[in-house]
Parts: C-alpha cells; structure tokens; sequence
C-alpha cells in the first residue's frame, strides 16, 4: 500500500462535515502540553508504514499511538466489537473498560487532564448519546478528547432497514448531527478509502483547538483495509504565530503597560490548554506584580511563587487577593473565563479601558484585536519588553493579613469540615492531584496550599456533579506516579460510583475523602428544599461489594479527628488499591465561601425577566 498523508487529502466536502464557518488549517498544537507528560511516538505506524497492512482500525490506534496515547477507555457494544479488536492489535496501547458510557467518557476526560489527551469507544446511539454529555464538558473544558463510535453497516444507510440502538427511523445522521454541537470536528466513515483523510483531520483539529473530536465509523469498514499513515507531521506540527499579528500585539501591550503604575496579573483556566504555564511565569517576573489565578486555574500557577496573591473569587476570594486586583490600574487577564460561577453571580467581571485581555490565539488590548497569536508566544514576547512594575506586591505585603495558627480538634471531637481540612493539607506534595467534585469540594479544596508540583483539578466550566469519580480513574490510569486524592460530595458519589470498582480492577491507589452530609449542599446554598436531600448509603460497605472475590480496595467511616487520622494513616499504606473514607459531617456544616457564593448565584438565578 501507498503511504497517504491524511493532512493533504482532506477535501472540501469532508470540511463541511463538520462547520462550514470554522477555518481549517494544516497544523495543530503541539500535544505535550506543559505540565502534561504526553509524547509522540515515532515507532509503530512510521517505521514500516510501507510494508505493513493497515485496516481502519489499525489505522486509528496507530495515530493514537503516534500522538502519544498509552491506553483507550471503552464500554463494549455490537457496533464496536470488531473496531475494539482491530485496537487491540496495537500492543502499543492498553485498552481500559468502564461502567458506562458516561463514566467512559469522563475517565478519558481525565486521562487528558493528565496526559494532553484521551479517547473513549463507545456503540452508537445508546453508548454515544451517554458519553456525549462527558463530550460536553470536555468541550466546556478546552480538553482534547477523541470519542469514537461505532455506526451501523454501511449498507443499511439509506435503506428501508430499521435497526436497533436507533431511534427507529431511517435516519441514522442524528448522532453526528448532534456531535457536531459539541465537538471542533465531526467525521463519519462509511468507507475505507476515506477513513485515513478523516481520521487525521478529527485528530489534528482536535490537538490544535484542545477541544473534543468525533469519529464515527460504520461497523462493517473497522477491519476494511486501507492506506497506511503518513508521516505523524501532518498531525503534530504546530502552525506558528502571524509574525506581524504578534509583533503588533507585543507592541501594543507594552505600551498599555508602560502606562501602567499598578498592573496585575490574573490567570485563567485556558492557560493550561494553551501550553503556556512557563510563559506566564516568564511575564509575572519581568513585571515584578502580583498574580492572582481564577479558581478554575487553581496550580497553574505556582502557589509557592513569592508573586503569587491568591485565588480571585470576587467576594469570596483569598484574603487580600480581590483587594489588590480591584486597586490594579491594568488587569492582563491571560486565559481568563468569566461565566456566572467564577464571577460570583457576575458580581466580579473586570472589564473597562484598564482590563487586557489575552486569550489561546488572540490578544485585545485598548480596543483592537490581534489574532493569530499564541499565547505563549506573546507571553514570552511581552516578557521581554516589559520594565518591572511592582506596586501591587508592595501593597499586598501591606495589606495581607497576618495568617491564623490552626489547632487539631480533640481526637474524640464530632468531625467538622474544618479538621477535615486541615488533616488533608499535610497530605498534599508535589506529586499530589487532588481532584476536586463540584459542590463545597470547590471550596474545600481551594482552601488547600499547593507546593510547586502538586495540580488541582476541578470542572467549574461545565460543573457536572459526579465528574470526579470517572476523572479520577482517568487521571490515576494516566499518571500512575501521582498520588491522587479525590474529595468528593455523597450526592455527586452516587452518580457515577461504579468507577471506583474500576480503580479496584487496575489496582490504584486512589483515595477518596467522601464528605457525607445527606444532600446535595452546594445546591441547599443556592435554593434549598425536598429535592435536595438523597438516600443515604453505606458508602465505606460499597468497597466490600466492589472487592467481589480479588479487590484489594478499603472503606473506612469516620466521625472524629481520632478515626479520620487512622483512617489516613490505613489509606497511606494500602497501594494495591483505592481508600475510600466517609466522613460523616453535619449538613449545615459547609465553607463560608460557599454560602456566601450560593447567595450571591442564586440572586443572579433570581433575576426578574426584562420589560418587553
């Protein structure tokens, strides 16, 4: 076979597959994003291209492999079970089961986090509609997952067939039809001659907008042989800035600044899907001010970094971090996303003549628009022309509050969220992840100082509860090195449970800090009532159901300082599989922060409907 480069031979029709408004380009971002350990690899579809045969299948995995996946996450279905074998031929790369599709699509969703980037296979129409609300918050996210489905035969498109997994109708386009609302790219495969053009086009589009990627691939071509792959260029390489755009920008920028007594810094969750965590420390020490971080973006930057102020949160920010954010002259709002969470009910938005922003590929500043530029690449370019400006470290040194001692609670003490806390913190090094679940997990885990290494993780974009537990078997399947430490709400833990059963099957070390307050509380604060209370359950019993007859996974309860540190001490030494410890609190027992952001979300809910 003829090698072909997938790249090149797009053609105009397959674009429109997708959206006939985004522009299409040769080259995406590079994969390996800082502080992810992905890597390209070279071997296994470039050595021998021209002499071994391909089918769709093996096609696919070996791409996947060549932009450095290790594993695949997948629930089987008929539609899927001949693509799952021709992935399996690929000794390159493990393929890891799931519970269900949604969990499927969120463990890759995690795996991402981790590694730059992941994949979920899943059947078509029962499978897919499931993992597409994973999809959803990978897209809300910026993180690159590849999600793939299988389809029904080829033959049946345009038939009078009527087939199962569908909505009992000829019309079997629903799926793609809806993937394309939340996806950078869309393709169907209905035959093999195609597949490699389409493959490479999902994959490079999804690596250049670290955004989700869809693959749909009728059941009867997985195994149909096709072209090998091209050289993995055509994926990997990265379009360069517009020399003049960046030029410019720069330019611009350093005037803004120049005029500037008191700028700030503050970062965003999109620095990191950028690529552009060294640059931003690059800028924040040429400049000498202080740097905030939205709490999306919470270990993007160093926390032991001396310029570092805190986590900006309006209202319920850190001590002094709003305050010195609020008396900055120029904002420089780098991968900054404001949404009505991360603004407090949009009560803390910084906008104006003194607010520049910079977003992955575009730069505004007084009035006009750059585009085309890395952030990275404007980042470093602005470091070097910037004069130090440190006024606001000079006014936050003044201002900061000095820091309370805190006391450990008497060992027989009923467990409060504060001592819980406050065990957890000596916990965190840097090789920790904490994965923090949407509710007061947010706030929880916010309230835990990072050494330089250690990465937070939290979902606040699209704020699913019940992520982190799929997340978390992701993450600790893609960096197996990481100790990870999963808190997480009894609510949210009941949607998607089954995953720790995963944890058990792959043996990881997972522990989980399972905060038991017999509700949904994050949502109390915002609007109480019936509805938010849930079915309590023995949630440290649950690892004997998940153990079965070979896991080695623990659950402990826990309801004083006294057991909460046994606990920890049992869960540190138990690296055969995960430790689940339910923490029994009171239900009206949550962070301040919460309370007061609740109120504040809830009063923008509230908002009465505008006159006609």
């Amino acid at each position: 076979m003829t090698s072909q480069l997938g790249a090149s031979a797009v053609s105009e029709h397959m674009l429109d597959e997708h959206r006939p408004d985004r522009k299409i380009v040769d080259a995406p971002k590079s994969v390996a994003k800082e502080p992810s350990s992905a890597s390209v690899s070279h071997k296994g579809a470039g050595e021998n291209a021209a002499t071994q045969a391909y089918t769709v299948g093996s096609y696919l995995a070996a791409r996947l492999v060549q932009i450095g996946l290790k594993h695949h996450f997948t629930v089987a279905g008929d539609y899927t079970l001949v693509l799952l074998d021709q992935l399996l031929t690929n000794k390159e790369m493990t393929q890891v089961y799931c519970s269900n599709e949604l969990n499927c699509g969120f463990s890759a969703e995690g795996y991402a986090r981790a590694h730059g980037v992941g994949a979920a296979v899943v059947t078509f129409s029962v499978g897919a509609l499931s993992a597409f609300d994973a999809l959803g918050g990978a897209y809300a996210e910026n993180l690159p997952v590849i999600l793939i489905s299988g389809a029904p035969n080829s033959n049946d498109r345009g038939s009078d067939h009527l087939l199962h997994h569908t909505l009992g109708t000829h019309d079997f386009t629903y799926q793609i039809e809806m993937a394309r609302k939340i996806t950078c790219a869309a393709v169907s495969i209905t035959s093999a001659a195609e597949a490699p053009a389409k493959i490479d086009y999902a994959i490079r589009t999804a690596l250049r907008e670290s955004k989700p990627a869809y693959i749909e691939i009728a059941c009867n071509i997985s195994a149909a042989a096709c072209a090998a792959p091209g050289p993995i260029g055509a994926l990997i390489a990265e379009e360069p800035s517009d020399a003049d755009s960046l030029k410019r920008a720069v330019t611009a920028a350093s005037a803004f600044l120049k005029g500037k007594k008191k700028p700030v810094l503050l970062i965003g969750s999109k620095l990191r899907a950028a690529g552009a965590e060294a640059q931003a420390i690059q800028l924040a020490e040429a400049l000498g001010c202080s740097v905030a971080v939205m709490a999306a973006a919470k270990s993007f930057f160093p926390e032991d970094h001396p310029q570092f102020v805190g986590i900006y949160w309006g209202e319920i920010s850190a001590p002094g971090a709003q305050a010195i954010v609020d008396w900055s002259d120029g904002i420089v709002c780098i991968g900054t996303l404001f949404n009505d969470y991360s603004t407090v009910g949009w009560t803390a938005q910084p906008s104006g003549p003194s607010v520049m922003t910079v977003d992955m590929d575009r730069v505004t500043v007084d009035g006009e628009q750059f585009g085309r530029v890395h952030l990275r690449d404007f980042l470093s370019g602005l470091a070097a022309k910037v004069e130090p400006r440190p006024a606001t470290m000079v006014e936050f040194a003044r201002i900061q509050p000095a820091k309370l001692l805190e006391h450990a609670a008497a060992p027989n003490v009923k467990l409060m969220r504060a001592e819980l806390v406050r065990q957890i913190r000596p916990l965190v090094t840097d090789k920790t992840t904490i994965i923090a679940e949407t509710g007061d997990s947010w706030f929880n885990g916010v309230d835990l100082a990072l050494p330089r290494g250690a990465r937070f993780e939290v979902e606040m974009q699209w704020g699913h509860i019940g992520w982190s537990v799929p997340a978390a078997f992701g993450y600790a399947v893609a960096a197996p090195e990481r100790q990870v430490i999963a808190l997480i709400g009894d609510g949210a833990f009941q949607l998607t449970a089954q995953e720790v059963a995963q944890m058990i099957r792959l043996e990881l070390p997972v522990i989980i800090f399972l905060m038991n307050n017999h509700g949904y509380t994050i949502e109390v604060e915002i609007h109480d009532g019936p509805y938010n209370n849930v079915k309590n359950w023995d949630y440290a019993g649950l690892m004997q159901v998940f153990n079965a007859e070979d896991g080695h996974g623990i659950g402990l309860k826990v309801t004083n300082g006294g057991e909460l540190a046994a606990a920890i001490k049992v869960a540190l030494g138990n690296r055969k599989g995960p430790t689940l410890i339910e923490c029994i609190i009171d239900r009206d027992d949550c962070t301040a922060a919460l309370i007061s952001w609740g109120h504040l979300v809830a009063q923008a809910n509230g908002r009465p409907p505008k006159a006609a």
